[in-house]
């Protein structure tokens, strides 16, 4: 595939050698992650378990399966959870009972994410002004944030937004978007909640490569975030606590490649596109808008001690690694998330920054970077100071 020529506007002028090369935020700046808590389905298999019954789903009775255990072989990934019993996935019939499993299964585990992320942080959902709800692996109006509200206690003049359409990178444009409110409301405390199922989209009797390639990656799970702002008392002065502080972030379009990723929509639901081009255009174009993120707060590559990156696949993960030019290790929590479960899609960023805060507590002072990419195609940074 040929990787699209990016043409894109030009940058503002600049104002001189101060405005290339802004100080260095304070490490008091910004809301703060006062809890992070994933929610997995309990059918958890390994990935040699599903790679026959997903053959059946997928292909025609004796069809060569060479390329389907290929691709489950060097998917990166040894377990995963399913919103369903494997056996059922054949049942499901058309779009609108996957639909209802995606609704019926992302309340149970969007309920859970969300009370133990609030318990977490020594909250109640009383305490909560805003809440963000992302999924793309199904629709429903009333949203799933609206039905939670009164499930688990929310107030009734809590602020929502249900985002759709952001797909793999919503867990970063979330927590960028909890960070803008909580910067003009410093006294709120915000939640973001994440909802993928995404085993319910797989197409039956679709042997596209596209469809093999998502039944050999991705996996469900939810996943929610408590954020505070900087006026609200959130703030921990323990270092055990490792709760990072949100410093700035970033959005980017990249023009002419919204084919590269996303859904075609139709009668039997979302059928998944995911062109081979993505790791390329990663190499080509992603490090030079991550570089010019960091530098506009003093910062290089090298002085990032944690990446919190969305674990798209082993040759995304690849294409960052290079052209970033990161260590080997750098990206291992993404490689053991993927492994772990899979790619969840917008709730993958989120389950290793719970890893990172549980496992490596990194020190005080430590910055990160939690970052992802998704449809559009775009990408999103977030900046984060321990």
């Amino acid at each position: 595939m040929r990787v699209p020529v990016l043409v894109e506007h030009a940058p503002p002028p600049s104002a001189g050698p101060a405005a290339a090369r802004r100080p260095t935020p304070p490490p008091t700046a910004g809301p703060t992650v006062a809890a992070v808590r994933c929610a997995l389905p309990p059918h958890r298999y390994a990935q040699s378990r599903l790679t026959e019954p997903i053959g059946d789903l997928c292909l025609p009775p004796g069809a060569d399966r060479a390329v389907l255990r290929r691709l489950h072989a060097s998917a990166g990934v040894r377990t995963r959870h399913l919103a369903l019993p494997i056996e059922q996935y054949a049942l499901l019939g058309d779009f609108g009972r996957s639909n209802d499993a995606w609704i019926e299964a992302g309340l149970e585990l969007g309920e859970e994410a969300l009370t133990g992320a609030l318990r977490e942080a020594g909250l109640g959902p009383a305490d909560v002004d805003l809440l963000v709800f992302a999924s793309i692996t199904g629709v429903a109006a009333p949203s799933l944030d609206a039905r939670l509200a009164g499930r688990v206690g929310l107030r009734p003049d809590v602020k929502r937004l249900p985002l759709f359409g952001l797909g793999c990178v919503a867990g970063a444009a979330g927590l960028a978007r909890v960070h803008d409110h909580l910067r003009g409301h410093p006294g709120d405390t915000a939640v973001l909640l994440t909802v993928e199922l995404c085993s319910l989209t797989l197409q039956r009797g679709d042997g596209s490569r596209a469809n093999l390639v998502a039944g050999a990656l991705f996996g469900d799970g939810a996943a929610a975030l408590v954020a505070r702002g900087p006026a609200s008392g959130g703030g921990s002065t323990d270092p055990q606590a490792a709760r990072p502080l949100v410093v700035a972030t970033r959005s980017h379009l990249y023009p002419g490649t919204e084919g590269l990723l996303g859904w075609q929509i139709g009668a039997d639901g979302f059928r998944v596109v995911i062109d081979a081009g993505v790791p390329e255009l990663v190499r080509g174009h992603f490090g030079r808008h991550l570089r010019a993120f960091l530098a506009e707060h003093g910062l290089t590559v090298d002085d990032i001690g944690t990446w919190i990156c969305h674990p798209g696949g082993p040759r995304v993960l690849s294409a960052v690694s290079e052209t970033l030019g990161l260590p080997d290790d750098a990206l291992d929590s993404a490689r053991h998330s993927l492994a772990e479960v899979g790619n969840m899609s917008s709730v993958s960023v989120l389950h290793i920054l719970q890893s990172v805060r549980a496992r490596r507590r990194p020190e005080p002072g430590t910055w990160g970077l939690l970052l992802a990419m998704g449809p559009g195609f775009c990408s999103e940074l977030v900046l984060l100071r321990w």
